[in-house]
């Protein structure tokens, strides 16, 4: 009998490493230009007489590096609904009832982009992990996404509620985990988020909380990931060589966010781009020792936009190459910092730049790579990426 269980235990498993099949993104219509962001917000939300503080407000948006933002939330939605605009009054029902409709649809949306590039039915996925920070409910956003897909009730989901933006790298370290250890599975990853839980109006108090107001932005975006693809039909991407979650030291309270009656409250309280900066190498040498890589200029980077002053410290402390970054600064120019969504419209831009550079890899022509999540803890998500040499995979399908 130990031979049977040992014999269907091997058969249960994949035989080669998960890799990325496909990615979809898409983000609300309704676009926000930085530039003049400060008017919009400190009208929208009455608070024109603080002079001094939007002062400081103009400042943070104009070094945010951010060119337009997408949000769901309207001018004629915060009209219609003033105690979003306050900083501290009772509005929760409100945001939830505006975000357990929204976070779905709008996931759907990238959802269905990442299934057409996929090529294969949708009755063939048999995972999905719902990433948001977005609102909570039962049954939650993958529930409602899976009925809005007609997907079969007999997928196996998971919800990922309240993480913040790391989540976007632990979506994918469960995929990982559960596309190696199901022969077969396809996990299809999404992770959708809307300003709506956050957005308020500024605070002499709370200084770090316009900090965020000048940096989230909405979107979605989903992949599939999945092992032993079938070339006639599949293209990977990119293979999922490791995976690592660690908490960085001393860092409790540095990001902290609290759901509350006034809806999500997000805060910055410690030296975040510093302890972000200081302690990355050390998950870098981690996750790259046993691939004999130390030379971090040799391996591409997708990295989360937490913001200008995180980037430009790491780049520092690394002595990063200006292009290192230039997916996520791409990213972060026109969508802002969309929390778990991030990392992954990062990974579909580097794909794309490849394309049209014609490099040889979907890692902009290098073989290895990195994606870093970080966020509340701080815990930071690392992946180890393998880049799928284009021309080959082209060939593979061209010859079945």
């Amino acid at each position: 009998m130990a031979s049977v269980v040992a014999e269907i235990r091997k058969a249960q498993r994949a035989d080669g490493p998960a890799m990325v099949l496909a990615i979809g993104t898409t983000a609300p219509l309704n676009i926000v230009l930085q530039s003049d962001y400060p008017d919009y917000y400190f009208h929208i939300t009455n608070s024109e007489d603080l002079t001094h503080l939007k002062q400081k407000f103009t400042r943070i948006c104009e070094n945010s590096m951010i060119r337009k933002r997408h949000m769901y939330l309207t001018e004629e939605i915060l009209r219609e609904n003033p105690n979003m605009c306050a900083y501290m009054a009772h509005s929760l029902d409100t945001r939830q009832d505006i975000a357990v409709v929204e976070v779905p649809k709008l996931g759907k949306d990238a959802a269905e982009k990442a299934i057409k590039e996929w090529g294969q039915p949708k009755s063939k996925i048999t995972h999905l992990i719902f990433c948001t920070s977005s609102g909570i409910d039962m049954p939650g956003a993958d529930f409602q996404l899976l009925k809005l897909l007609g997907l079969r009730p007999s997928v196996k989901r998971y919800m990922i509620y309240q993480q913040g933006c790391f989540a976007g790298g632990t979506g994918i370290r469960l995929a990982k985990d559960l596309a190696e250890n199901n022969r077969g599975a396809r996990v299809l990853v999404v992770c959708s988020e809307i300003s709506a839980m956050k957005f308020r109006g500024p605070s002499e108090i709370h200084l770090d909380t316009m900090i965020g107001q000048a940096l989230f932005g909405d979107g979605a975006a989903a992949v599939i990931i999945g092992t032993d693809p079938d070339v006639s039909v599949e293209h990977p991407l990119y293979e999922l060589v490791w995976t690592g979650a660690t908490l960085v030291p001393d860092s409790e309270g540095a990001i902290e966010g609290h759901l509350r009656e006034v809806g999500l409250t997000c805060h910055l309280l410690k030296d975040v781009p510093g302890l972000i900066s200081n302690n990355i190498e050390k998950s870098l040498k981690e996750a790259f020792t046993p691939l004999g890589i130390s030379d971090w200029n040799s391996i591409f980077w997708i990295f989360h936009p937490g913001g200008p002053a995180i980037l430009d410290q790491v780049e520092a402390k690394l002595g990063l190459k200006e292009e290192k970054m230039r997916a996520t600064r791409e990213v972060l120019r026109e969508y802002g910092n969309m929390s778990s969504v991030s990392v992954l419209f990062i990974m579909d831009q580097m794909r794309k730049n490849s394309i049209e550079e014609e490099n040889s890899t979907t890692g902009e022509g290098l073989e290895w790579g990195v994606l870093f999540g970080f966020g509340p803890g701080i815990t930071l998500e690392t992946v180890v990426l393998h880049s799928i040499d284009i021309k080959e995979t082209t060939m593979k399908a061209a010859s079945h």
